[in-house]
């Protein structure tokens, strides 16, 4: 069974209706029918929830975040050892902090999947399975 781990790219994709959306609702479709299991790190849980409101305000956070909930993704929290995992992908491969938390997830075994329109993570392609979604 694949485990998919969303980048908050992946999800504010979808959200926005861009360039990747059919993909993303195509491994949501997969998750329901249990062929996968879908989670996002708690800090690109809020990194989502930080970008819709400073582009949309808080209202449209509310709807956005609901709307997410709706879609059961398991929400994995950021403990202290994933914490300083990710301080270490962070220094080490000169990736953003919170990217950092979702390739510890992808790491975690060979069925985690990462999916993301952020293609700074081509630097971590050898540490990761990743799958990009398409350019904008």
């Amino acid at each position: 069974m694949t485990i998919f781990v969303m980048d908050a790219s992946a999800v504010l994709r979808l959200l926005d209706n861009e360039a990747g959306r059919d993909r993303v609702e195509a491994i949501f479709e997969e998750y329901w029918d249990q062929a996968g299991r879908v989670e996002i790190s708690a800090v690109q849980w809020g990194e989502i929830a930080g970008r819709v409101r400073m582009k949309s305000g808080l209202g449209e956070q509310g709807r956005a975040m609901r709307r997410l909930r709706e879609l059961q993704l398991r929400v994995i929290d950021a403990t202290p050892e994933r914490a300083v995992h990710a301080a270490e992908l962070k220094i080490d491969r000169k990736i953003s902090y919170a990217d950092a938390f979702a390739l510890d997830l992808a790491m975690q075994s060979p069925q985690h999947l990462l999916v993301t329109a952020d293609y700074g993570f081509k630097a971590v392609e050898d540490l990761a399975r990743i799958e990009f979604l398409p350019v904008k």
